[in-house]
């Protein structure tokens, strides 16, 4: 018996709505991650993208567990010597709170090509109103 390998034309792509308001951070991130990957179809395949598009709403209404919201900090480098520079949570968050889960569900899906593909699926707004009426069929 041979294993089945899902074709282009089996993948079927739905798009998915999360509403983050009181969720915890982490926990959201890999939620969000699961279905990006695809990792809840059947037809789940690790070298291919079989996820689905996915809206988080309400992302100014995340939430961090502890004293992560003090603690937690940010780094990023621009590639030159005494380039590296850091920014809170609560800088980040008063900003731009829809980077916030991007940055954590980025972090969770694989690092390569085909992560960045997974990435391009996922759309966040720090309000309850998306662009997106038109394609949603569910809601989680």
């Amino acid at each position: 018996m041979k294993t089945h390998s899902p074709s282009a034309t089996e993948i079927k792509r739905e798009w998915q709505v999360i509403d983050a308001s009181g969720q915890v951070l982490g926990r959201l991130a890999s939620q969000v991650a699961k279905l990006l990957m695809g990792k809840h179809k059947s037809i789940y395949t690790p070298h291919l993208d079989t996820g689905d598009y996915v809206i988080v709403l309400n992302a100014a209404k995340v939430k961090l567990t502890g004293k992560k919201s003090k603690q937690k900090i940010y780094y990023r480098h621009s590639g030159y010597p005494g380039g590296l520079r850091e920014l809170s949570f609560q800088e980040l968050f008063s900003k731009r709170p829809a980077r916030v889960i991007e940055i954590a569900v980025k972090g969770m899906l694989p690092k390569n090509r085909l992560g960045k593909a997974m990435f391009k699926k996922l759309r966040v707004y720090s309000g309850s109103e998306h662009p997106h009426h038109v394609q949603v069929t569910s809601r989680r």
